[in-house]
């Protein structure tokens, strides 16, 4: 006979291989809350969850979240992990199109995709919120994806969905719908370092589907984000008019088949990118910083003895985060963080530690605007107030694959805008901003760098 402990893990093992094989039929759980509503009219529902989690810590192994399983009508619906643990919390998910008439939406928690010591999750209220029938906002609604959660997650709590918005923008056509996820973290990919000096941040964003309509509504085109960014036709399978997709590789690329796991449904928001990165839409979920932060700690990403080019990073509240916009043409850029001492000298901390992979570089198809993030590592305990400038430098780029490289000199960049500069605070949300100023200032790629003094943002 096994002994106990083995016999357990064995168990275990067995229960999380079959949540990911069956979610909806082989979970543990126990009931939480159950909300009835009835609907006027068919059509698209959002449900505000308010749930906390005791004990949970996403930044701590065997304690990351509480899982909540949702079903609709007594069908399997979703999951939602709490991942901002016991802090009371606002997860707004789609419950995809509903009949008119009565409906129970029946929550519960998951033992078995939960943290192994998390064994119960509170849920403080229930919001449904029916959409409209053919507004803007059902209509984005009403397309956007599910997302299957990818198999090699399960029980790691590592590379989940966050936040989901969209971007509306019309077509000679028609109108598309473009929709993309804040992950909170990639297992493959861009390294931590190189992450937070060319991207500013520690999570994954991904653009997952688009789709386009007629002016009629009908759908004309879809596609999706699949493996090595190629971007394909999509002609999966739906539910109702929402696109069933599953995260396939490493970096949250995206594939139309996949292995039945966990699915998460978050709702969407709109966000339109106009003079700003879209790391924006992180700014307008604070948590997201707070998440990715913890979830960097827990898989041992952080490191006070880091170097660059190692993979690791030092503490993600050492890091000046700014975000700027600038016209480029065969350049990338790096920005120095200038720190007054406690001896009253200037000393630069640069985002690209000197590293030519470790420069900004932004394809004018995927960010027309131009606008980036980008982070610098400081000394320990800098406070904000001892941040008194900034310096920008351009450099031409690096080749591409099977490119020659270009003369040293080559290209063009004009620094038009720096929208914000900001540490993380203690609790590792992003603190005050320091700086905003617009200008036009020509950036002579490996030229000289152009300096800034901070003054404070407008109120």
């Amino acid at each position: 006979m096994l002994p106990g402990r083995q016999l357990r893990r064995g168990a275990c093992a067995l229960a999380l291989w079959l949540v990911r094989a069956f979610p909806a039929a082989a979970a543990d759980t126990r009931p939480l809350h159950q909300e009835g509503f009835t609907l006027a009219a068919a059509g698209e529902v959002v449900a505000a969850l308010r749930a906390s989690c005791a004990g949970c810590d996403w930044g701590r192994r065997g304690r990351e979240a509480a899982a909540l399983e949702l079903r609709v009508d007594g069908r399997y619906s979703q999951h939602v992990l709490l991942t901002r643990g016991e802090t009371l919390a606002d997860y707004r998910v789609a419950l995809g199109p509903l009949a008119e008439g009565r409906h129970t939406l029946a929550i519960a928690f998951d033992n078995v995709a939960s943290a192994r010591e998390i064994h119960g999750a509170a849920v403080a209220s229930v919001a449904i919120e029916p959409l409209a029938p053919g507004s803007p906002e059902a209509t984005a609604l009403a397309r956007a994806p599910i997302l299957h959660a990818r198999p090699n997650t399960l029980g790691r709590f590592s590379d989940v969905p966050l936040v989901m918005w969209y971007e509306r923008d019309e077509t000679p056509r028609g109108e598309r719908l473009r929709y993309s996820v804040v992950f909170s973290n990639e297992d493959g990919g861009t390294p931590s370092d190189r992450l937070m000096a060319t991207w500013g941040r520690l999570t994954d964003i991904e653009y997952v589907y688009g789709v386009e309509r007629d002016k009629n509504g009908r759908v004309i085109a879809e596609e999706y984000q699949a493996k090595d960014h190629a971007l394909l036709g999509f002609s999966g399978a739906h539910e109702g008019a929402h696109p069933v997709l599953y995260v396939a590789t490493d970096n949250n690329m995206l594939a139309e088949r996949g292995e039945s796991t966990l699915r998460f449904a978050p709702a969407p928001v709109g966000f339109a990118l106009q003079g700003v990165s879209r790391e924006a839409v992180m700014d307008a979920h604070p948590f997201t910083y707070q998440v990715s932060a913890r979830e960097a700690r827990r898989e041992e990403r952080v490191d006070d003895q880091a170097r660059p080019g190692y993979r690791k990073i030092p503490d993600p509240r050492r890091f000046a985060t700014l975000e700027a916009c600038a016209a480029t043409q065969d350049a990338t850029i790096a920005f120095s963080v200038g720190v007054r001492s406690r001896g009253g000298a200037l000393v630069w901390f640069d985002s690209d530690y000197g590293l030519k992979n470790f420069r900004i570089g932004r394809r004018a198809s995927e960010f027309p605007n131009g606008c980036f993030r980008g982070a610098a590592a400081l000394a320990k305990d800098v406070k904000p107030d001892e941040i008194v400038a900034l310096r920008f430098r351009a450099f031409t780029r690096l080749p591409g694959k099977g490119e020659q490289a270009l003369p040293p000199g080559s290209g063009s960049a004009r620094l038009r805008s720096v929208n914000t500069l900001f540490l993380l605070g203690p609790d590792d949300l992003p603190g005050t901003r320091l700086l905003s100023w617009q200008g036009d200032v020509p950036l002579e790629p490996d030229g000289p760098p152009h300096e800034l003094l901070l003054k404070p943002p407008p109120l």
